[in-house]
C-alpha cells in the first residue's frame, strides 16, 4: 500500500482544500493568520509537502465555513 499522500484520493483532497479556500475569498496569507503561521504553512498543506491530520482538516473547514462532511463529499472521499 502506498502512502496516502501519493494517491489520487489525497490529490483530490488537496485540490478541494485549495478551491474551498479560494471560494471562501481567502488568500494563503489570510488563512495562515488564523493558524498563527506563515503563508508557507498553507502552501505546504495545499501542495502536499506537509501532511494534514484530521484535526487540522476540521480547523480548515471551520475557517472556510464549510462542514467537514460537505468538504469530504466535495473531495470524493465520503
Amino acid at each position: 500500500m502506498s502512502k496516502s499522500r501519493h494517491t489520487v484520493r489525497y490529490e483530490r483532497l488537496l485540490q478541494a482544500l485549495r478551491s474551498t479556500r479560494q471560494e471562501a475569498g481567502m488568500t494563503q496569507v489570510e488563512a495562515a493568520k488564523h493558524f498563527r503561521a506563515h503563508a508557507s504553512f498553507i502552501s505546504k498543506c495545499e501542495s502536499g509537502e506537509r501532511r494534514i491530520d484530521v484535526v487540522e482538516l476540521a480547523d480548515f473547514c471551520r475557517l472556510y465555513r464549510t462542514r467537514l462532511s460537505a468538504f469530504l463529499k466535495r473531495a470524493g472521499l465520503e
